[in-house]
């Protein structure tokens, strides 16, 4: 792609207004760690929630959604259409939860939950563990986008992409700290979804695609449309790894940035940086609907269309001989039909780009960052450390992680690819971090175990073990050792103190049959650890709701796309069925119970 001078204009245009609000927001960063990494613990649940899907819409994004397309057609998205229902339980049952608990970040609840020496070890394991290692390989997956389309779209080697992506997204956020993150978010969020709507929008009008009709009607592409998957094929085989297993084993098992069972990293972050519960559950509504609804179309459309211009990796190899062969897969095929935007709308798209990278790799170093000075430096090096010197140290971990996550980057070969490791990585840990709000047994040895022996598993499947298995076989087994080994683990091993038991359902009072062995011994004692929320009706509405927005949400998803094949009538019935589940949500809204 050749961008003009009106192209550049409109990318300088874009970074010009994103350092001018981090300028703006870097004095009161500065106040402290807070400030730099919570806002204030004041900020209102629109922003928040536009902020979330700006986090997850990355440069890898749209590459992972034309993956998938082009590989296992439209339905092959449930693999993470399947994630709502982890977002609504969420939602519902631990947004309030987690603003309740009044942590700085997710890490330190370990120490909140759990007591004594166990409780330290793992506040600390998983400070490194998910923010160093997890930390860096979701940045470095986003990286690797970037790096295709600087290859693409610009002709960049990756060490140029790379050098050139990290340096601006470091400056940027050493400045304004998460209150310049929201705000840059929020425009970031703007300026992508305009870019990824022009781009599908032109797409069409291309002689090879031959608009919206010509495009449905291609033999090559009528195959891919299915939103659902063809439950009738004789082979099974892509119906259980993209479909079933997805909506009955992995959205609660595994532990995925965005997509954490009861909340994690970021998401968590945003929770903890609300004005109170109420904008906390709004944020995380708003954020759900969003990603899953609202986003995914305009990629599919340019997905589709690639299967037309691009129809083999030999194709997009022919197209771009000067692009290393080890990145050619089916992701680049997205980069590579941007590739014919004209002037104007190429510096939108790519402005977009720059934005979704920018947005993402903001978030995941300042959350990173939150971690390695909150649950590390202050935890175990400088209890004592001056606010000011905290913010320094969380600029230095913001680099280092960056640093990381750019060599990280040039191993990987596609965004699918890191998608299944980070899978993989965290199969079997979800279940344990629900219950863990809601079932007094769980200790901190529960979770070491957890994350241990899903780690183990999932370096063994990457050295070779049970490599006649499909992806999805291997996501179920790795669920079940690791979920059955942190069970026993939970049996046998020494319960949390009761103290910290009791001071923990005081403080959160999260309701439900799992601590009533707790509360029985308090009253026994004569304690009170019950308070006038959390109470087990409350629970009942919560899972009302949690149906409702799910249903809702997935209507949703099937009415974008019965819009976009022309299927107006299928679209107006999906339509109606989300106002009707919205309708519902809202009558349980003001039922439940907020502080």
């Amino acid at each position: 792609m050749k961008l003009t001078s009106l192209d550049w204009l409109i990318v300088a245009a874009f970074f010009l207004v994103y350092l001018g609000i981090g300028v703006v927001a870097a004095r009161r960063a500065r106040g402290g760690f807070s400030e730099f990494f919570l806002s204030g613990q004041r900020m209102p649940w629109w922003l928040l929630g536009f902020s979330m899907v700006a986090t997850t819409f990355a440069t890898d994004t749209p590459n992972l959604v034309t993956n998938i397309v082009r590989t296992t057609g439209v339905s092959g998205n449930w693999v993470w259409w399947a994630f709502l229902l982890s977002g609504t339980v969420t939602v519902f049952f631990y947004a309030k939860l987690w603003r309740r608990s009044g942590v700085l970040t997710d890490i330190e609840f370990n120490e909140l939950r759990y007591s004594g020496n166990s409780a330290a070890t793992l506040r600390g394991f998983r400070a490194v563990y998910l923010g160093v290692f997890f930390n860096v390989m979701i940045m470095a997956n986003v990286t690797l986008a970037a790096v295709k389309i600087g290859a693409v779209v610009l002709g960049l080697t990756p060490m140029q992409t790379i050098t050139i992506a990290a340096t601006i997204t470091v400056l940027y956020s050493m400045a304004g700290g998460l209150t310049g993150v929201l705000l840059t978010d929020l425009l970031q969020f703007g300026g992508a979804m305009v870019g990824a709507f022009g781009a599908a929008w032109f797409v069409l009008k291309m002689p090879e695609v031959g608009g919206m009709k010509t495009l449905m009607a291609h033999p090559q592409v009528t195959p891919l449309l299915n939103i659902l998957p063809d439950f009738s094929a004789a082979d099974s085989t892509a119906l259980i790894a993209t479909f079933v297993i997805p909506l009955t084993v992995q959205w609660w098992s595994s532990y995925y940035p965005g997509a954490e069972p009861g909340g994690g990293g970021y998401v968590v972050q945003r929770l903890l940086a609300a004005k109170n519960e109420r904008h906390a559950v709004g944020a995380t509504l708003l954020f759900n609907a969003m990603h899953y609804a609202f986003r995914p179309w305009p990629w599919i459309i340019v997905a589709l269309a690639s299967v037309v211009v691009f129809p083999t990796l030999d194709s997009i190899q022919k197209a771009f001989p000067n692009v290393d062969p080890k990145i050619i897969g089916h992701d680049l095929a997205y980069p590579a039909m941007l590739t014919f935007l004209p002037a104007g709308l190429a510096g939108l798209v790519m402005a977009s780009l720059i934005a979704a990278y920018m947005s993402t790799m903001s978030t995941q170093v300042n959350w990173g960052a939150s971690v390695l000075v909150n649950d590390l430096y202050r935890r175990y090096l400088r209890p004592a450390a001056p606010e000011k010197e905290l913010v320094r140290v969380g600029q230095a971990a913001t680099v280092g992680c960056m640093v990381l996550a750019c060599v990280v980057a040039l191993w990987l070969d596609n965004a699918l690819q890191a998608f299944g490791i980070l899978l993989q990585i965290g199969a079997g840990t979800g279940l344990l971090m629900l219950l863990r709000w809601f079932w007094w047994r769980i200790n901190a040895a529960c979770e070491i175990a957890a994350m241990v022996i899903s780690f183990v598993v999932a370096v063994a499947f990457q050295m070779g073990l049970g490599k006649e298995l499909s992806q999805a076989m291997q996501l179920v087994i790795g669920v079940a050792v690791t979920t059955v080994g942190w069970i026993i683990v939970a049996l046998l091993t020494k319960p949390v103190d009761e103290e910290r038991l009791r001071e923990f359902y005081r403080r959160v009072q999260p309701g439900g049959p799992g601590w009533k062995a707790v509360i029985e011994r308090a009253k026994r004692d004569g304690v009170q650890i019950e308070g006038g929320t959390g109470s087990d009706g409350d629970l009942g509405r919560a899972g009302v709701c949690a149906v409702a927005s799910t249903i809702g949400i997935y209507a949703l998803i099937f009415a974008g796309g019965w819009f976009v094949y022309g299927r107006t009538g299928q679209a107006l019935a999906a339509s109606a069925v989300a106002l009707i589940c919205g309708a519902a949500v809202r009558g349980q809204w003001n039922r439940l119970t907020f502080r």
